[in-house]
Parts: structure tokens; C-alpha cells; sequence
């Protein structure tokens, strides 16, 4: 379940939040501490041995560069921050892409219900960390206006799709693609061996197909509501794609020939972002596209786009 933090060289204020946060000994100890488990604020300053206030800063630093998670629970003596990993591997791109002489970037968050198209098959349905969505196993309701509160949405066939702007390129062509997000296949309730081919497109031309091991559950995932049966999916995996001038790539291995001058995604008001189960995909699987606030990562689908500044 890795997730890896794409940077450039021209990331200059996110790069200096990087290092600032690795400087410190206590904030690389609360990175391992997190690596394999969650932790409340008391009890990381009980693991190392430090104040309580001490802790909160460190902790404040590390979210500031976006290395961990912090979900927020209530309790009966007030609210508790909860730690867990985020990020297991930065890479910093240090090349200048042939002919740039400055890159510009924009980071997007998201939200998984803010698809504008779809066309899916039951099992089929969506949640809020609240409740339930409608009913289970009808599509219609992925049309109801209270998809926007989704935070998990699940089907065995068909797509999301959603309109991504680009105005802030000003037509001028883009060098980098990348996006990520937690998802796995789907099942009745659970099964961790259920294979599902999960494709992707954008603009309608399909960049790669990854192939899910498992609808997975067993334990909570860490930010599901306690509403949400133990019985049902409870995580995902967290899955970055990557389109450039070379061709794709899926969490670093290369997964097509597309580049990203085949997508055109400058040339409209916005380009479209696809993730479905083909009706005739091998393994038909299913899908569980995960928001912020339900499986492993406190994160919507996260979207970065690269281009060539003004």
C-alpha cells in the first residue's frame, strides 16, 4: 500500500517543507513510529519520551510537508488527533525537461463524488461517512445530488468520470500528468483474493489497466466511521499514475506506451479523468474508490499537472 510524493526541482516552497520536516531526529522517530500503526498525540509523546507539546509541534511540522495523516477523533474528554503514515517515498525530479526553462504546477483534490458522468452495474452503491447513499444495488442513485458527500462508492461494472479544469495552463502544453488514489476491487462483503482489471483514461483514450488482488478487509481501515460494518470493504490500496513525455507509469513500473502529448488535455476547458471495470475485463472484479474519510488515507483523488510557465 506505498504512496510516493512526486516533486520537481522547481517545487521549491514544498521542497524546503520536505526538509525542514526530515532535519529533525523526533520527526524522522514519529515517521517510523507511524509507519505500521496510528497514534494519538499522548501516545507518541509516551513512546518517545517526550512532552506532550514537544509532540504536537513535531507532529504539526510533519503534516505541513503532507507526510502523515491526521484524522481527528471525538472522545469523551474532547477531540484527539490520530497519526498514521502517509507517505513512504519522496522523489525530487532534478532534470529540465528539453526546451523549459520554467515549470509551473497545480495540485487538485478531488472528491470522489464529484464525478460528472457514470454508467455502472450491481452490486453498486455509495456512502457518506454519516450513512448510506439511497439504496444498495441501484444505479440511479449515483445520479442523486447527494453523490457529492460520497466517501466510498463501489460497483462490479462500468465508470466514473470526471471533468478536471485547466484553465490555469492557458493553453500552453503540459509536460506531467499524475494522479493517485485508494482502490480495490469489489465483493459481497469482502474477499482479499477477489481479481478485478481496473482501467483508466483520460480524454477517453485508455493509459493502463492495473489489476487488483482483492476487495480487502479483515481489519478497519483506519478512517472508516464506526457505523461502517466490519463485514463490508474496509481499505484499499493507494495507486499513482503517471503520464509524461516517455509514457505511463504505475507506481514507478511502466505501464504503457502513452505520452502525454497524446491526451491533448489543454485544448478544451477541461479534460476528463475515467476509472471503470471494462463488462468483458478478464477479471471482472469490481471496483471501491475510496474518499478522505473512509479506508488507509485521509485523501480524495489527488491530481498534479505539470506545464510549461508563462
Amino acid at each position: 500500500m506505498s504512496r510516493y510524493m512526486h516533486l520537481s526541482i522547481y517545487d521549491e516552497e514544498n521542497i524546503d517543507k520536505i526538509m525542514v520536516a526530515l532535519s529533525s531526529k523526533i520527526r524522522r522517530e514519529i515517521l517510523r513510529l507511524v509507519d505500521q500503526s496510528s497514534y494519538n498525540v499522548l501516545e507518541v509523546a509516551r513512546e518517545l519520551k517526550i512532552p506532550v507539546s514537544t509532540a504536537a509541534f513535531h507532529i504539526n511540522k510533519l503534516q505541513d510537508a503532507d507526510l502523515i495523516n491526521i484524522q481527528i477523533k471525538p472522545g469523551q474528554r474532547g477531540a484527539s488527533k490520530i497519526i498514521s503514515r502517509k507517505i513512504d517515498e519522496v522523489n525530487i525530479n532534478c532534470s529540465v525537461p528539453s526546451g523549459i526553462a520554467e515549470v509551473a504546477t497545480t495540485n487538485l483534490n478531488i472528491p470522489i463524488g464529484s464525478y460528472a458522468d457514470c454508467c455502472v452495474t450491481p452490486s453498486c452503491g455509495m456512502a457518506s461517512e454519516k450513512n448510506m447513499i439511497g439504496f444498495d444495488d441501484t444505479p440511479g442513485v449515483f445520479f442523486s445530488p447527494e453523490k457529492l458527500n460520497a466517501q466510498i462508492i463501489w460497483f462490479t461494472s462500468g465508470y466514473v468520470e470526471y471533468k478536471v479544469p485547466n484553465y490555469f495552463m492557458n493553453k500552453v502544453a503540459p509536460i506531467g500528468l499524475s494522479f493517485s488514489m485508494e482502490i480495490c476491487s469489489e465483493a459481497p462483503n469482502y474477499r482479499n483474493d477477489w481479481k478485478s482489471d481496473i482501467s483508466f483514461w483520460v480524454n477517453g483514450k485508455e493509459i493502463c489497466t492495473w489489476t487488483s488482488p482483492g476487495d480487502l478487509g479483515g481489519r478497519r481501515g483506519r478512517m472508516n466511521p464506526e457505523w461502517w460494518s466490519e463485514l463490508s470493504t474496509q481499505y484499499g490500496l493507494m495507486k499513482t499514475i503517471r503520464i509524461n513525455c516517455d509514457g505511463t507509469y504505475l507506481d514507478e513500473n511502466r505501464a504503457s506506451d502513452v505520452k502525454i502529448n497524446n491526451l491533448n488535455i489543454e485544448k478544451d476547458d477541461y479534460f476528463t479523468l475515467r476509472i471503470g471495470v471494462k463488462p468483458d475485463a478478464k477479471n471482472l472484479g469490481g471496483i471501491n474508490l475510496f474518499g478522505e474519510k473512509f479506508g488507509d488515507y485521509q485523501q480524495n483523488i489527488m491530481m498534479r499537472i505539470d506545464y510549461k510557465a508563462n
